[in-house]
C-alpha cells in the first residue's frame, strides 16, 4: 500500500479466515533512479461505497492527546465545512473520487466516511508480541457491517513484520456472524507506533532516516514523531481500502506486491520531492513545523501524494 520516502511495499499473509490480506511497509527510497510512468488498471472488483464507519481499536497505551490527533485526522477527512486553505484533508481525500468517476460501467455509491466507535484494550488482551492473525482477531472487535476498523498498536508493542518489512497493513475478512443471513466481509488497517521501535523506518520525514539521503528530520506537525508517522501510514492505507479493498480493485504490478493509490508516489509528499526530500511544504510560523494539510480544530497534517490514475501523475495538496 503505501510507500512514501520509506515507502510501503506488500506482504501476502495466508490466514484462514483472511479473503485478502495486504500489508505495507514504509522503506526508504535506495537510489535516485526515476521510474516508469505507471498504468493503473481496475480488476472489475467493487470499491468500497456507501456510509462507512471507521473504528478505531486502541491496543495498549495511549494518551488521550495522542488518540485525538488519529480521531481529527478521521473527523477531518470527512469534513464538509469549509477550510481557509484549499490545502485540506478533505481536499486530499476528494482525490479519491477519480478512481470511482472512472468506472462508467457499474453504479457506484458515492463514499461516505465517518467517525465511528473507539475500542481501548490498555491492558494488552492478547500480550505485546502479536502476529498478523491477532491482527485480524483484534479488528473483528469492531462492527462488522459497512465499516473500516483500525487496529493501532502502541510503541511497545511488537507486530509479526513490522519495522522489518511493514508499517502498517489493509486487507478484509469475514464477519464472525450473519448478517442478514450471510457472513459478508469487512475492510481493516493495522498501524504501529515506530517512536521506539523503527522511527527511521516508519516515522520519516520527522525522523532521520535509516537509509538513503540523510537529510535533516523535519518538525512533526502535531509534535509527536510516532504519532504523525502513523497518520502518514493510516492516510495511506485508507486510500489503499477504499479503490482496492479486496484485491480487485485498483492497482498496478501483482496482486501480491500491488501499487496503489499512495504507494504508487513514494516519497511525495509536496511539488518536487525526490529520495530524501519530501517536497516543497507548508511550514507553521510558529513551531517550526511541516505540513501539507489543515485538519478540523486546528489540526495540521503531512499526507501522501496519491496517483492520479486519469493523468498517470502524482497529486499532491501543495
Amino acid at each position: 500500500m503505501a510507500s512514501f520516502a520509506s515507502s510501503h511495499f506488500v506482504q501476502l499473509v495466508l490466514l484462514v479466515s483472511i479473503i485478502q490480506c495486504s500489508s505495507a511497509a514504509r522503506r526508504l527510497s535506495e537510489s535516485g533512479q526515476t521510474q516508469e510512468p505507471l498504468l493503473f488498471q481496475y480488476h472489475n472488483g467493487p470499491l468500497l461505497a456507501g456510509k462507512i464507519s471507521i473504528n478505531l481499536i486502541w491496543y495498549g497505551k495511549f494518551k488521550p492527546s495522542q488518540r485525538a490527533i488519529v480521531s481529527d485526522f478521521i473527523a477531518s477527512v470527512s469534513s464538509t465545512k469549509p477550510t481557509a486553505a484549499q490545502s485540506s484533508v478533505a481536499t486530499w481525500w476528494k482525490a479519491t473520487e477519480t478512481y470511482y468517476n472512472l468506472i462508467t460501467s457499474k453504479k457506484t455509491s458515492p463514499l461516505v466516511l465517518s467517525l465511528g466507535s473507539q475500542i481501548l484494550d490498555e491492558s494488552y488482551s492478547l500480550g505485546k508480541s502479536l502476529s498478523n492473525k491477532q491482527i485480524v482477531q483484534l479488528a473483528s472487535n469492531g462492527g462488522q457491517k459497512d465499516a473500516i476498523n483500525v487496529v493501532l498498536t502502541s510503541s511497545d508493542v511488537a507486530v509479526e513484520g513490522f519495522c522489518s518489512s511493514k508499517c502498517g497493513t489493509h486487507g478484509s475478512s469475514l464477519s464472525a456472524k450473519n448478517i442478514n443471513g450471510k457472513r459478508s466481509r469487512f475492510a481493516y488497517i493495522w498501524v504501529g507506533n515506530s517512536e521506539t521501535q523503527c522511527p527511521g523506518h516508519c516515522a520519516w520525514p520527522f525522523h532521520q532516516p535509516m537509509y538513503g539521503p540523510q537529510n535533516p528530520p523535519l518538525i512533526a506537525p502535531n509534535n509527536d514523531v510516532g504519532l504523525d508517522g502513523m497518520v502518514i501510514s493510516l492516510a495511506s492505507l485508507l486510500a489503499g481500502t477504499a479503490t482496492n479493498p479486496f484485491g480487485n480493485g485498483y492497482f498496478q504490478g501483482p496482486k501480491e506486491a500491488p501499487l496503489e493509490a499512495a504507494s504508487a508516489c513514494p516519497g511525495v509528499f509536496g511539488k518536487g520531492a525526490y529520495p530524501g526530500y519530501a517536497g516543497d511544504l507548508l511550514v507553521d510560523s510558529t513551531t517550526g513545523a511541516s505540513y501539507n494539510a489543515h485538519g478540523v480544530n486546528g489540526r495540521k497534517y503531512m499526507l501522501p501524494a496519491l496517483f492520479d490514475p486519469s493523468t498517470s501523475t502524482c497529486s499532491t495538496v501543495v
